[in-house]
């Protein structure tokens, strides 16, 4: 079977070792070597574990002849653009059981009109992850705010989520506080047309 594990970990940025650690069970860097280069056998299971490693989905690994792929032409930095040292391609957009989207129709803070945000939902335990990052959280009546989560208080002994304190976008908006909600989503990509 020929894979992409290579392409998409030099495109996720990630060393043979980091991948080799974020195995779960933990692996060598050799091992994730030999089944990127195909000297040893990818089984589904391994398949499956460098997928997780490498937070995309197994068929996001397969090299297949009619997936189309975008190769790295360049790598801009503070010197300027050049070349890749070598061939990259840049990973395929998956998306993740979970995932919600925002459209922005009028240009707020970061975001300009057009743009679209990728979304993770997360669940209470995991509120703390998001401190300082853009998140959606749903309110009452199918509202919701979008902001900055700049806070949170200690979750509740009961699971609740405690308070969120969110600093919505744009100059001269005023803290917000939700109480507990069940969910929130961190904004985790931004697709933007050029």
């Amino acid at each position: 079977m020929i894979t992409a594990i290579r392409d998409v970990r030099r495109a996720k940025r990630m060393t043979l070792e980091d991948v080799a650690r974020a195995c779960v069970p933990p692996t060598t860097a050799q091992t994730i070597g030999r089944l990127e280069t195909g000297t040893r056998t990818v089984s589904v299971g391994w398949l499956n574990r460098i997928a997780h490693a490498l937070g995309v989905t197994a068929a996001d690994l397969v090299a297949l002849p009619d997936r189309p792929e975008i190769a790295v032409a360049a790598i801009l930095d503070a010197s300027g653009a050049h070349a890749p040292r070598h061939h990259a391609v840049l990973a395929p957009l998956s998306v993740a059981p979970g995932m919600i989207g925002i459209t922005v129709s009028a240009s707020l803070g970061d975001y300009r009109a057009g743009d679209n945000i990728w979304c993770e939902t997360i669940n209470p335990a995991q509120f703390g992850q998001a401190l300082n990052r853009d998140v959606l959280v749903p309110r009452a009546a199918g509202r919701f705010l979008f902001g900055r989560l700049i806070g949170r208080e200690v979750p509740g002994a009961d699971g609740t989520a405690g308070k969120l304190q969110l600093l919505p976008l744009g100059a001269g908006n005023r803290q917000q506080v939700v109480t507990d909600p069940a969910w929130i989503a961190q904004a985790i990509r931004l697709i933007r047309s050029l």
